[in-house]
């Protein structure tokens, strides 16, 4: 491969064409079914699906096959298929639904306003993961531009993974055949540690989420006289939370949920914590003098990638304050979202965390948790030698640095279907969502160069997977 002709591909096309076209697809507010139940009548997916497969028909390569799957009730698949020089199959991975808008924005930026400042282009959506489809082609284009041989190429863009990706599996069964045994599967949904180099992501957490659900009055009565009689829910909410979490450090208390760190994992995180330092978690947006739960930079990395966490997510049943009266509360309702290890078993979790929140309730309350979502975690197979070799080499040539390891705290419920159906697979996980990127929250943007860096090294490490095997 030519790296400086790759390179001035890939700038170029991201220039002229991928920018302008995620401007575009950021204005399109195609939330995940999870936040949209009416999705299909509002018409953002169809209108999502219409400007991607639009701007790959234009920038299609030769013998390039496009269709838009759409199973009865269920979100829409964008299926690319692009033949190669081997038998061997590379599966690219993204998706095109958004989560919700989020509060606190700044003045000057919106969800569904592309803004470009600078070298990010802020907006929901960009980086997590409508970029994915327009760098998957440009890579093939840019091989294609130079006729360097790849292996076949096959293109998935699913419409509910911030949803957790429920009708995937249907899609996996349905287009089986089509989709073959991947060789290679690559997923630019994941995070970055900095956007100075390439970044391998070596697992994900899986995630248990549920409604935690404490009745103590059929109806609202005055605080004066209900209060030293009547247990409020926040006191019972506190003991129950206490059941699982230590309330001075955040430590589950559930060993069911935790699993032994595999050595490998644990060498990486030193690495990585040698590289990132303080930038972990400097580069939180932490109110003036909050500080971390820990400063060492190695427990963060294992706390956020192979231990379990408890956030509390959502909240029904207290008043908004300025609508808040002397009444005790009847009822209280929680969101719960817990993180789980990679490799935890995840009904086992739901089973450990639903017994400790219901057994024995304080003051005889009436609890119940009803679990929600359950989307199990993902450690990578040991990576072969032809990738190590080839993703650390594009990071090199493009970055000047080092490919570097890092478990990521989120969950990518694909990786998980895929690692158990394809097992000879590998698999490279990376993506561009880095300090301050801030995907799922306010003022989310795309780190421009690090979406083209990266793209060239995905084209790159397709290149390299051709001769690195045949």
């Amino acid at each position: 491969m030519n790296i400086e002709q790759n390179r001035s591909f890939i700038n170029e096309i991201w220039d002229k064409s991928i920018t302008p076209t995620l401007m575009e697809y950021i204005r399109i507010p195609n939330k995940s079914p999870l936040f949209d139940p009416e999705w299909k009548k509002h018409g953002h997916m169809d209108n999502a699906v219409q400007l991607i497969t639009q701007w790959c028909r234009d920038n299609a390569v030769d013998g390039m096959q496009l269709e838009v799957v759409q199973l009865e009730n269920r979100t829409p698949v964008i299926f690319i298929e692009i033949p190669g020089q081997s038998n061997d199959t590379i599966l690219l991975y993204g998706h095109m639904d958004k989560q919700p808008e989020m509060r606190g924005w700044d003045a000057d930026l919106d969800p569904w306003k592309p803004v470009l400042r600078g070298d990010k282009l802020y907006g929901r959506g960009a980086a997590d993961d409508g970029y994915a489809t327009f760098a998957s082609l440009a890579a093939i284009k840019s091989l294609r531009a130079q006729n360097l041989p790849h292996a076949r190429c096959v293109i998935l863009i699913e419409a509910c993974e911030e949803s957790g990706s429920y009708d995937l599996p249907y899609y996996i069964d349905a287009l089986e055949k089509r989709i073959g045994k991947p060789d290679l599967v690559i997923c630019l949904d994941s995070g970055c540690g900095n956007y100075e180099q390439l970044w391998m992501t070596t697992s994900l957490r899986g995630m248990l989420t549920g409604q935690l659900q404490i009745d103590v009055l059929t109806q609202g009565i005055h605080s004066g006289a209900g209060s030293g009689v009547v247990p409020s829910c926040v006191l019972i909410l506190r003991q129950l939370l206490s059941r699982i979490e230590n309330e001075s450090n955040g430590e589950i208390l559930l060993r069911d949920l935790f699993v032994e760190i595999p050595a490998e994992r644990l060498r990486q995180a030193e690495q990585t914590a040698a590289i990132l330092g303080t930038q972990l978690y400097n580069d939180y947006p932490f109110v003036s003098g909050v500080e971390a739960v820990s400063k060492n930079t190695i427990e963060l990395i294992l706390n956020r990638s192979w231990r379990p966490a408890l956030s509390i997510i959502g909240a029904d049943g207290l008043p908004k304050p300025e609508n808040a009266g002397s009444v005790t509360i009847p009822t209280l309702s929680v969101t719960l979202s817990m993180r789980l290890p990679p490799t935890c078993d995840p009904e086992k979790a739901k089973l450990a965390l639903k017994k400790a929140l219901e057994t024995n309730p304080p003051f005889h309350a009436k609890v119940e948790f009803i679990p929600g979502k359950v989307s199990a975690g993902w450690n990578a197979p040991a990576e072969a030698a032809w990738l190590l070799d080839a993703v650390n080499q594009s990071s090199k040539n493009y970055f000047g640095r080092d490919a570097a390891y890092l478990g990521e705290g989120g969950t990518i419920p694909f990786m998980g279907m895929l690692g158990k159906k394809f097992p000879q697979a590998q698999f490279l996980i990376t993506g561009v969502l880095g300090p301050g990127s801030n995907a799922h929250g306010p003022n989310e943007f795309l780190h421009l160069p690090m979406g083209k860096k990266l793209t060239c090294c995905v084209a790159e490490v397709i290149a390299k997977q051709f001769t690195g095997k045949n």
